[in-house]
Parts: C-alpha cells; structure tokens; sequence
C-alpha cells in the first residue's frame, strides 16, 4: 500500500517524501538520476523490494530537488544542495541516525553525505555507484564528451517516448512492454526534459574521487559486473579507496537494482544492515574550512568581526578562530563557503576594507577542525593571495560544480599533508555554464538562492504591471543596476530585462495550458498591453505561438 506523501522545506524548496516499514534502524533510500515516489508504487517488481526492505528498517523515500514531486530548480543542484536534502528529510521524520541506500548517482550525493555526517550515518549502501561521469585519464571508464552529447541528444529529442533506448538499463525486461511503459512513464514524471537536462549536465560535473578517503562508516558497494551504465571497473576503484569496503559483484547487465537477480541482492543488503556494527562516536568528518583575511588601513575589530561572524552564520557556517586580521570558518559544504566569501567581498568594501578568502576541504578532528595542514592552507593563502580574491582547492572546485560561478586555474600549487599536490582556482561570478530557460511557477518560487527568491518573488508580485522594469525592481530588492546585472548574469544568464520577460512568459504559459481565460486576457494579466506584441515574444520563448500551444 502506497505510503502518504508528505513534504518538508529545504530553505525555499519543498521535498516530498513517504515512511514506510516497521524495521528497529532508519533507511534513507536515495535514487539515482530521476525518480517519482509515487509512481514508484505502480512497479510490482520495485514495490516487493521495498516492502522487503520495510521488514527490517523503517524506510525513507523521498525525490531530490528538481524531480517527481518536489519543486523544480532553476540552477544545476549541487551535490551539496542534494546531500542538504537528505538531511532536511531526516531532521523531519525525528532521524537522528541511517543507513543510506544509493542508486547510480544517489549513490555519489550518499558518499558525499557519509563523509560529511558520518555521526548521522550508521552504514552506506550503494548499487552502480559512480566517482567521476565524464573521461579523465586517471578516470578513464567515464563517458566521453561525445558519448554525453549522445545522451543530452536523447533528452532533447525523445524524452519519455519510446526512444530513451530505456532497454540499456534493464535489459533483462526488454521484452516486458508493461515494464518498459512503467518505466518510460515513471522518467517523465520525474522531470520534465528542462528538469532532466540541468540533472544530467550537474551529473556530468559529478566529481567525488577525493573525498572517497574520508569515509569511514562501514560501506557495501553493490554492482553487476556487466553494466552497460556504469563500469564494473568504477565499483573496483571506488571499493579500493573506501577504508574496508565490501564489493560484491553480480551477474547480469541490468543498472536498475529491481530488475534481474534481485533477490541475491535484497539478501546482500538485508544481511550488511542487520550485521553491520557502526562506531558509536566518530572523531573525524569532512569539513570545508574558510580562511580569511581582512585588509585595511584603519581596523575596527569589532566592527570586523560582528559582520563576519553574522555572515558566516547567514550560510550556516561557524566560526571556529579570530585574530585581529584573520578567521577561520567551517561549512556543511563548498558552495556556502564560496558563496559566503563572495557575499563578504562584495560588502566589506563598503566598510572602507578588503578581504581575501580561501576554500579547503578537510577531514578534521570533530572538535578541533583546524591542523597543520589547515594552518599550511592559512600561511599559503596569506602569501598568495590578492585582495578581494578566493582561492580553492581542486577538492572544492569538484564538489561546488553547478554553484553558478567560474572557475580559473591560479599560479600557485598547495601540497597537503599527505603529500598530494592540489591546483588552486580563483572564482568569478561570472557564468561558466548556460542555464536551461527559468519555468516560474505562481505562488511557488523554484530556486535555493535567497536573492534569486528575492528578485523572482518581486518580479511576480508585480506581474500585470506594464511598467514594472529594471529601475522600480533595483529599488524593491535594494541593490544598484550594476549589482541586480552582475548577480542575475552569473546566476541565470539573464539580463534583468530578459528575466523579467522571460517570468511573465513562463507565467503567462501556465495560464494558457491552465485554459481559463483568452489569449488577450492572459497577455494583459502577464504584463503586456499590446497582445500582438505578447504572441510575439511568446514564439520568440517557446518556438511556438500561444493559439497554436492551446491547439
């Protein structure tokens, strides 16, 4: 019996989730590219797996930001931001602790969260894992460009129909056509093809190989030995940089774990959750560490430190040291650090000073996150450095990928304690990737960035206003033209002028497809005095005219 849908806020996204089962532990089920937890409960195959699994832990499902029944996104999610998601939906099901069950990409955001959380995480589960979704020479089992072209393809020209070449993930149901329409159903409403795009563009950036030393909780990674999807040599590489990872291989080619020799592998997974024995304490976890420097002429301390601190807090962040020009913070992850330091640039000219900041990701004593190699990172960034600038680490700029900023290759080189050499980065604002086309939906802002959220909801407060542009919008959200260009370019790809456009558009469409009121009407209602002139941005939108969208 399908479980209650309910959600929870993340920030500004809703996430829907469903308990079920009546086991003694928690289990996170975390799926893989694009999931529905609804039509989750059509598959009889799936549908027996979980009721298994809800034998022995009360289960937890729930869809990531951007897919099935949570909001959509208008940026590429982030590892971060997904891993976030798994925390907000065990913080309100009273979770303090689970096993993580992950599948395919699931699998990388699981790995991500295990490290980060470990005193959150009794043991990890993986099935078709990935480290790295795009060819490296150190990485050489990924796909290519060309061979992730192929599928942007796919998306673009045959998403949902019979022509995903769907058969690739489950081979063995081929030949079942009520299995193949279930799963073709349940792709398309888990994403749209704008949804499905920005996923499979953010997976492409997938990079967690350094991080892969820093899980600690006991691990099963799960793989059939001939999957067409991800390399059986991929399960090998990551179960060999995992401290005492078990890897069990199976026969067979099928990615999707409900498919084919399902029940070796339900026996392997009920067998890891009910043997595992976690540590109680874990001493170590990831932190993304932030070390910054204050430059001016005329220090106010107190005034300096107040704002810091304040800042750091806004990204939920800590502040673990202060010295008179120094600090250093801790974050959940990189993208709150960089975004921070950025944020802090920007204002703390205004304060008459400069600030140059740097990113690092650490696995640090819980209690005290700052070691030697954090204070090598502290004396390089002070030497390096110039003002007004961020330094990364190559470890932050793999996991902040699909943050909405730039990144260029530095100078200079940092050598961990462990004798790795990391590249270092300065970042930008400026955008790296085009965003897919903003789908606004009323009363329901889809973003996670609060001034986004901001400008969006100001932008729809004043929809039917025909003389709602640039100037009365700067004086609603408080920034100067310059600033409302520079912020929106780098997180949209938009001019104001083209976003606020671009949301009466997306606004004007739902009321077309919603088919309560005339083209005329809708035009108006959207902000546009001129219908004529409405059908015409509308095509110039969509590629089609709002008469022939309502044929």
């Amino acid at each position: 019996m399908k479980p209650d849908t309910k959600y929870i806020k993340n920030g500004t996204i809703n996430i829907a989730y469903q308990v079920f089962g009546s086991g003694p532990i928690d289990l996170v089920y975390i799926p893989g590219w694009v999931s529905n937890i609804d039509w989750m409960w059509a598959c009889p195959e799936l549908v027996s797996f979980l009721e298994e699994l809800g034998k022995i832990a009360r289960v937890i499902l729930f869809d990531k930001r951007g897919t099935g029944l949570s909001d959509r996104v208008v940026e590429l999610p982030t590892l971060e931001e997904r891993m976030d998601d798994i925390r907000a939906v065990m913080d309100a099901v009273g979770s303090q602790k689970a096993a993580l069950f992950g599948h395919s990409e699931g699998g990388s955001v699981s790995a991500l969260f295990a490290a980060t959380y470990p005193n959150r995480t009794i043991s990890l589960i993986a099935f078709g894992i990935f480290a790295k979704r795009i060819y490296a020479p150190e990485y050489p089992w990924a796909p290519t460009q060309e061979e992730r072209q192929v599928v942007y393809d796919m998306i673009e020209n045959n998403w949902g129909s019979g022509e995903m070449d769907l058969e690739s993930l489950a081979p063995s149901k081929a030949n079942d056509p009520v299995f193949m329409d279930w799963l073709a159903n349940y792709f398309r409403s888990g994403a749209s093809p704008t949804a499905a795009m920005m996923l499979t563009k953010m997976n492409t950036q997938v990079d967690i190989i350094n991080i892969l030393g820093s899980i600690k909780v006991p691990t099963l990674l799960l793989q059939r030995t001939h999957d067409i999807d991800v390399k059986i040599e991929e399960g090998r590489y990551i179960a060999e940089r995992i401290q005492g990872a078990k890897l069990v291989e199976f026969e067979g080619s099928d990615h999707l774990f409900w498919t084919g020799n399902t029940n070796e592998i339900l026996e392997e997974i009920k067998a890891f959750i009910l043997n595992v024995k976690p540590k109680p304490v874990y001493e170590k976890q990831l932190f993304t560490i932030l070390v910054g420097q204050i430059l001016s002429s005329e220090i106010n301390i107190d005034k300096h430190k107040a704002f810091i601190k304040q800042s750091v807090e806004n990204y939920r962040g800590r502040i673990i040291q202060y010295h008179k020009e120094t600090f250093i913070a801790t974050f959940d992850g990189p993208s709150k650090a960089v975004h921070c330091s950025m944020n802090m640039i920007d204002a703390i000219q205004n304060m008459n000073a400069q600030l140059t900041t740097g990113v690092h990701i650490k696995e640090c004593m819980v209690g005290n996150p700052i070691c030697q190699e954090i204070e090598g990172f502290k004396t390089l960034l002070l030497q390096k450095s110039m003002p007004n600038q961020i330094l990364l680490t190559q470890t932050v700029k793999n996991l902040a990928a699909g943050a909405g900023v730039h990144f260029t290759q530095y100078k200079a080189i940092f050598e961990t304690e462990a004798g790795e050499s990391l590249s270092l980065y300065t970042v930008s604002d400026k955008p790296k990737h085009t965003i897919p086309p903003l789908r606004i939906e009323s009363k329901r802002l889809l973003q996670n960035d609060s001034f986004l959220e901001k400008v969006l909801q100001n932008i729809d407060n004043h929809l039917s206003n025909e003389h709602f542009g640039v100037e009365m919008l700067c004086r609603e959200v408080g920034v100067s033209q310059r600033q409302l260009q520079r912020k929106l370019k780098a997180i949209t790809n938009k001019s104001p002028n083209k976003l606020i456009c671009s949301v009466r558009l997306h606004r004007a469409k739902e009321l077309i497809l919603s088919q309560q009121k005339t083209i005329a009407e809708i035009a108006f209602l959207a902000g546009f005095s001129n219908p004529s002139y409405f059908s015409k941005c509308f095509k110039k939108e969509f590629a089609i005219s709002p008469s022939d969208l309502i044929s």
